[in-house]
């Protein structure tokens, strides 16, 4: 029988950053338990990379102002690459509306300390994005400090620098049964044997509500598919463009490689685990972004090499992170509804203070609680993209 004092269930991106911060914190017994050959084959492998701190919660926007210097600082941090390229986001309004609510969040951003934000007029984003359309835009927003990272070597570097620090890593392992007894949790069943553990992390990304039943809980996650379509190799948009968020379809795409990569959330998608691209999404993907980007009609696109992955989402799209009432020992940190990777660093902090020392600065923690939903206390999260 393997034991070990904390369990992380899960070894994608949030339970590979949640094993560096409490080994960082001095906590050497970690066991993170990744049910597939190799990590990153969930969610994390398959995102789009994109981090920022334009959101509407004042939550959301402290998470993000953690974990972008982190994203800055972590080959000198983790010896390990981030991929960060602060090429910024630039969300484009074409109605007053739109533009209202984007500095309504403006504000608060800057209220928080996101001193680089700033508010543009039509003509700003024709400079910044000179190949969309801009005749019809009431304005937009800009922060350059936002950007994209390599999601899969964030991951492998803060798996990596856990492991220096005495964490562990087993593979091949999925977690079958969550065991308790009077004392709260005990271990972990899984397909190689018991583990047992006083302190047990469920960090299973889309995965999260079903690890949860083991332990007889209702961790309300439910994984919808997103779908993201690359370009063959483009040259009417600079490879230096930022993220471009088009606030009144949700189209937004990034440089990627000599092409683009776009997304789109399509309003029909209905949640399930299925993680099969479909060829149709490539014609309503293109419909839409060449009204804002209309050089997209010259683009080519092979929807061999398009991919789908899964959002894990909560029904405020905010994150449950914390202990879970009435069972010591057991914890949730899941359901980012598509901001994983990019507050992957403050959830580590946030988790590791939780488990060792009880409270966080970083944020108001009792928010993100799991029982605020059937305590009505639900946050609202209108930057989703």
């Amino acid at each position: 029988m393997r034991s070990a004092d904390i369990v992380v269930i899960g070894g994608g991106i949030v339970g590979s950053s949640i094993a560096y911060h409490l080994s960082a914190a001095g906590c050497r017994d970690v066991l993170v338990l990744e049910r597939e050959t190799h990590q990153g084959k969930g969610s994390t492998g398959k995102s789009m990379g994109g981090v920022r701190a334009q959101f509407s919660t004042p939550v959301s926007i402290r998470m993000s102002l953690y974990s972008i210097p982190v994203f800055q600082a972590f080959e000198e941090l983790m010896g390990h690459p981030s991929g960060y390229r602060p090429q910024g986001y630039l969300f484009v309004a074409a109605t007053e509306g739109r533009l209202a609510w984007l500095r309504t969040n403006h504000a608060r951003q800057k209220e928080l300390g996101l001193r680089s934000v700033e508010i543009l007029k039509p003509d700003d984003v024709h400079r910044i994005a000179p190949e969309i359309r801009w005749d019809d835009l009431a304005g937009g927003s800009f922060c350059p400090t936002d950007g994209f990272v390599d999601p899969y070597s964030v991951m492998t570097g803060f798996m990596l620098k856990a492991m220096e620090g005495g964490a562990e890593l087993l593979r091949q392992t999925e977690a079958t049964g969550i065991r308790r007894d009077s004392r709260g949790v005990c271990g972990v069943e899984t397909t190689r044997g018991f583990v047992a553990g006083r302190s047990v992390v469920i960090a299973a990304g889309a995965w999260s509500g079903i690890v949860g039943k083991l332990a007889g809980i209702d961790v309300p996650v439910e994984p919808l598919r997103r779908m993201l379509v690359p370009t063959e190799p483009f040259e009417r948009v600079s490879h230096q463009s930022p993220m471009v968020v088009d606030l009144e379809t949700g189209f937004h795409y990034r440089p990627e490689g000599r092409g683009l990569l776009m997304a789109w959330n399509d309003p029909e998608e209905r949640p399930g685990f299925n993680t099969r691209f479909d060829p149709e999404f490539v014609e309503k993907i293109l419909t839409r972004g060449a009204r804002r980007l209309p050089c997209l009609e010259e683009a080519q696109i092979d929807p061999r090499r398009a991919w789908a992955g899964l959002y894990e989402m909560t029904p405020d799209h905010h994150p449950v992170l914390g202990p879970v009432a009435g069972i010591p020992g057991l914890w949730v940190a899941a359901g980012f509804s598509g901001h994983g990777v990019m507050h992957s660093p403050a959830t580590g902090k946030i988790m590791a203070d939780l488990i060792l020392k009880g409270e966080s600065d970083l944020v108001d923690a009792s928010l993100l609680s799991l029982d605020r939903f059937a305590a009505g206390r639900l946050l609202e999260e209108t930057a989703v993209l």
